[in-house]
């Protein structure tokens, strides 16, 4: 029978080598692992993340220079992995990672979370429609499977983009445009004002002081 996980420490203050506060940290890392694959049964989740960590618990001993996180992290893909191999009816042998990877992705398109929470690292038999939805989604996530993404834009923001760019400009160059800018405002008050009344005023007198003395 393997020994059921320690949550006491024992004299040294330490639980299989490890300290308290290692192997809280190793809890909520593997906790958050299944947060992310959408488990919120409680009961279940509690279960999930003490079954990890009495097989963490199992190795640490034989890992001195490892800390309680790291060997709880790989036990908890190995679990997951074994699982989804049995599930699927692929071996993991040389293909664990690709099969972490898909199997979590077909978890979430097979709805695993809304419908099929409690087969969640079940041991078999499960039920058929939950097989062959793994069976689909998992295909359905193969090699050629990729994720869209949408590639960031600069924002035409239109003159507040021009004049944001005007502080970039050498000293001079800016200088020329915020002098052009500003002779640009003064003409068009000018025009606005009656500036072209002047004009034509002017033009008019001299055209009638040649006709006087022509």
């Amino acid at each position: 029978m393997e020994p059921a996980l320690k949550i006491l420490p024992d004299v040294s203050g330490e639980i299989a080598g490890r300290s308290l506060e290692e192997w809280n940290a190793a809890y909520v890392k593997v906790e958050n692992y299944f947060h992310a694959l959408r488990i919120r049964n409680k009961p279940l989740l509690g279960q999930l993340v003490l079954r990890v960590l009495e097989r963490a618990q199992r190795r640490a001993p034989e890992e001195p220079k490892r800390t309680a996180t790291e060997i709880a992290a790989e036990e908890m893909d190995r679990i997951v992995t074994d699982w989804f191999a049995q599930v699927l009816q692929t071996s993991p042998i040389g293909s664990e990672q690709t099969l972490s990877t898909r199997g979590r992705l077909a978890l979430l398109l097979a709805d695993m979370p809304g419908k099929w929470q409690d087969q969640f690292l079940r041991p078999g038999p499960w039920p058929q429609e939950f097989v062959d939805s793994m069976r689909e989604s998992f295909f359905r996530a193969g090699p050629d499977f990729q994720l869209s993404k949408m590639t960031p834009r600069p924002l035409d923001l239109g003159p507040i983009t021009t004049l944001t760019n005007f502080g970039r400009m050498p000293y001079v160059r800016m200088t020329v445009v915020w002098t052009g800018f500003a002779l640009l405002l003064v003409a068009l008050f000018w025009l606005t004002h009656g500036g072209f009344d002047t004009v034509n005023a002017q033009f008019q007198g001299v055209i009638d002081w040649f006709k006087q003395n022509g």
